[in-house]
């Protein structure tokens, strides 16, 4: 098992790679050259797996400001344990599971793995404020 740092690099990849399956499906919604002008915010995508997509790519850029300073500070304050770095790696698969559940539409699992990925930063802040 690799470091926190390892997951949370893998978090912001996963993170910064959830917009690519929308964008193509804008394309072919669009046509390749209006899809590359400045859409209007509230402009959704007309495939419903491409809408859920992107709210959960939303959330996920929402929630990696909140995942990414615990995972620096648990690595930085030189508290990693096996269990840190479990909850890091739960907390990437947490987030992928919750990618994956919003935009296949299945909303209770969908919900566990937004849970479960908060119970994983809850114990990274649990960490840190008993280190500091």
């Amino acid at each position: 098992m690799k470091n926190e740092l390892f997951w949370l690099v893998s978090t912001i990849i996963l993170t910064s790679v959830l917009w690519i399956p929308y964008i193509l499906n804008r394309i072919v919604e669009n046509k390749l050259i209006p899809a590359l002008r400045n859409p209007n915010r509230d402009s959704r995508p007309k495939t419903q797996w491409a809408n859920r997509l992107m709210y959960a790519h939303e959330n996920a850029v929402e929630n990696i400001v909140l995942f990414a300073p615990l995972a620096l500070l648990v690595h930085f304050l030189q508290l990693s344990t096996q269990a840190t770095i479990g909850a890091t790696l739960v907390y990437f698969f947490a987030r992928l599971s919750h990618a994956i559940l919003y935009t296949f539409g299945i909303p209770y699992l969908r919900t566990l793995a937004y849970f479960v990925g908060w119970l994983a930063q809850m114990y990274l802040a649990y960490v840190v404020l008993l280190g500091i």
